[in-house]
């Protein structure tokens, strides 16, 4: 981690943690249009996602959220990267306030990657993180107790690499299902028209992102900045 990391004179930071196979780097658009909306500097944190378990990488973003220096903290995790943000708050870490939104993560398994991981070296592709949170129907569902408010972000534009190796009869954003995205306890969820990847290009996953970190609730009503004939669904809002 660079001195640029570790110290800011900046009162807030996003933190974006990357899916399975990424590098963060695919986050800068999101980040940016954060940093944006919430006066906010954003950070992406990286971790080795198909080498390490969902535990060491966990350890690894606690590591990495100790020597940050801000009023606020707020972490935003895509896909996997759900998986090892709720892992670290298992045990809670010492961090300033701050709120968690959740894109499209695979808390309730994932049918796309049970079917991926039939394929020849398909398990080992996956890697380890994916064999310990997602694969093994033990590891699910989850639920949230924790003290910060955490947001569900889901998709239901189905199309991705999902679709090619299990059937996704349900809603979902061409990787995860809605239903596999479902978290007891979150504070709130919305399901908005984007797909698994273009979740981190979306505006209107931006703009709904954005008002969950500041205020604990996603825009109700309202339209989909990416799809103006379309307004997003609301599931549950506690």
């Amino acid at each position: 981690m660079s001195r640029r990391d570790a110290v800011t004179d900046r009162t807030r930071i996003v933190v974006f943690v990357h899916g399975l196979w990424l590098s963060g780097h695919e986050g800068f658009w999101l980040g940016h249009r954060l940093d944006r909306q919430l006066g906010a500097t954003h950070r992406r944190f990286t971790y080795r996602s198909v080498a390490a378990s969902i535990s060491e990488s966990a350890a690894a973003l606690g590591e990495y959220l100790a020597a940050l220096r801000a009023d606020t903290v707020d972490l935003v995790g895509h896909s996997m990267g759900g998986l090892v943000i709720l892992k670290l708050f298992e045990r809670p870490p010492a961090l300033p306030a701050g709120r968690i939104v959740l894109l499209g993560p695979p808390l309730h398994g994932s049918r796309a990657a049970a079917g991926f991981a039939r394929l020849p070296f398909g398990k080992a592709l996956l890697g380890r993180g994916i064999a310990e949170a997602v694969l093994p129907a033990a590891a699910w569902p989850r639920a949230w107790s924790g003290a910060r408010e955490v947001g569900v972000i889901a998709g239901r534009a189905a199309f991705g690499l999902g679709r090619l190796v299990a059937r996704l009869d349900t809603p979902n954003d061409g990787v995860v299902a809605v239903e596999e995205t479902r978290l007891a306890g979150a504070r709130d969820e919305i399901v908005l028209e984007v797909q698994h990847a273009g979740m981190l290009f979306s505006r209107a996953v931006a703009a709904q992102t954005a008002a969950f970190l500041e205020h604990g609730r996603f825009l109700r009503p309202a339209r989909s900045a990416d799809s103006p004939h379309a307004a997003p669904s609301s599931r549950r809002s506690r």
